[in-house]
């Protein structure tokens, strides 16, 4: 039995699909990651803004943004979103919209809280020998506030892998819905079917997400030092 159950992984196409299910959810992460952080590093700078008004737009957006529950912006998105729009969107599109928005905005939060944790004094000592405030981020806010982002945008990057996980509820085939669709397959003549497949896709969840995290918790300790 334990060996007809290991079998079903290697049995016909199953091992690809799985990896490709991998594959897409790492393609998705990746996209996502990269618009949204770059968009996260931004607002998170213009949250420090002077402007109240600023301030106040980019709290709204933080507070809709991380609060939400993915799975109901993920409804809004793929369901109401075409309709209101009278035009179809792809599943892929919907996945990375989602997540851009989500995840800039958790970025803009960390990247604030590293910049006003950067001394008040540097800051004023950075103004009385005549920097701009582009010098003023490039010698005093950078060097000071990066290595607190680096270790918090690294758990970021781990938390959405795995919160991909819930794309199966608009029926992208990401590693649970390929995993679900072929234990459907074997459940009857092999019991231990979701044992083996599921086992299979926490490993595979697991290489991706445990090297970032051991990352993330050497550079905090490193922070604190």
């Amino acid at each position: 039995m334990a060996s007809s159950g290991l079998n079903i992984l290697f049995d016909g196409n199953n091992m690809s699909r799985i990896l490709g299910g991998m594959w897409l959810a790492a393609k998705i992460s990746v996209v996502s990651l990269v618009i949204g952080l770059l968009l996260g590093v931004l607002f998170g700078i213009l949250r420090t803004s002077n402007s109240r008004m600023i301030k106040l737009i980019f709290k709204i957006y933080l507070e809709v943004f991380r609060i939400m529950p993915l799975l109901v912006l993920l409804f809004v998105f793929y369901y109401i979103l075409p309709e209101a729009l009278n035009s179809d969107i792809s599943q892929f599109t919907v996945s990375v919209l989602v997540f851009v928005l989500w995840i800039s905005s958790e970025m803009s939060d960390v990247v604030r809280s590293a910049l006003i944790s950067v001394p008040k004094t540097q800051i004023d000592a950075g103004r009385a020998l005549g920097l701009s405030k582009r010098q003023q981020y490039c010698y005093i806010y950078l060097p000071q506030g990066l290595p607190l982002v680096i270790p918090a945008t690294l758990n970021l990057i781990t938390r959405v892998i795995k919160t991909t996980s819930i794309l199966l509820i608009i029926g992208v085939p990401e590693m649970i819905k390929v995993g679900q669709q072929i234990i459907e397959n074997y459940t009857i003549k092999i019991p231990t079917a979701s044992l083996w497949v599921y086992g299979f896709i926490f490993f595979l969840y697991f290489i991706l997400c445990w090297p970032l995290s051991v990352l993330a918790k050497r550079l905090e300790r490193k922070a604190r030092t």
